[in-house]
């Protein structure tokens, strides 16, 4: 009884530390930005938000989010882009809004959401990238992915001139984004 009360209370402390183990390699599940600061690949969580990952990767391979600018990034906080449509963070894709798919991945550094409006169904193409761990962000947003390569380049991609809204003049930009199973 006392080992297995033993056991129970070491799974328990070991579990955080399992849920951030990376995933084993997965192209078909993997995107690749090639960026104005560098390369950075991302490993998608399609086992936590099917319908977000698959939704950029349709956008990838319809180039939608080719030459589109880090809209929007706060130091010690987060880089946003994804708006193909007008590049300010106004926009979204053709297709129709996603339902939430929150789960109980932590947004730590490195990890990708899904940016939407108060409305927590309101995700569409715009996605972020964590500089620094944020818990309040926790079960609000949808993750989606988490950088497997590349993190000291999303470090480099220009900050907006003011960390209240993060919003940037002449920002860095997504040169190609490509799902990886695709590369040729």
């Amino acid at each position: 009884m006392l080992r297995a009360l033993a056991i129970a209370i070491a799974l328990a402390f070991a579990a955080p530390a399992v849920a951030q183990t990376p995933l084993p390699a997965d192209p078909a599940n993997t995107v690749v930005l090639e960026t104005t600061k560098g390369r950075v690949v991302i490993r998608l969580r399609n086992d936590v938000a099917p319908a977000h990952a698959e939704r950029i990767k349709v956008l990838a391979r319809e180039g939608f989010y080719d030459n589109v600018p880090f809209h929007r990034v706060i130091a010690d906080f987060m880089a946003q882009t994804g708006d193909g449509e007008f590049g300010n963070g106004t926009g979204g894709s053709k297709y129709p809004d996603l339902r939430q798919e929150f789960s109980k991945v932590p947004f730590a550094r490195g990890v990708v959401g899904m940016a939407r409006t108060s409305d927590p169904n309101s995700a569409n193409s715009q996605f972020f990238i964590m500089l620094t761990e944020k818990s309040h962000l926790n079960g609000q947003y949808t993750v989606v992915g988490y950088v497997t390569e590349g993190m000291d380049v999303v470090d480099q991609i220009k900050k907006g001139e003011s960390a209240r809204n993060g919003v940037v003049k002449d920002p860095d930009k997504i040169v190609k984004l490509t799902v990886q199973a695709d590369a040729k």
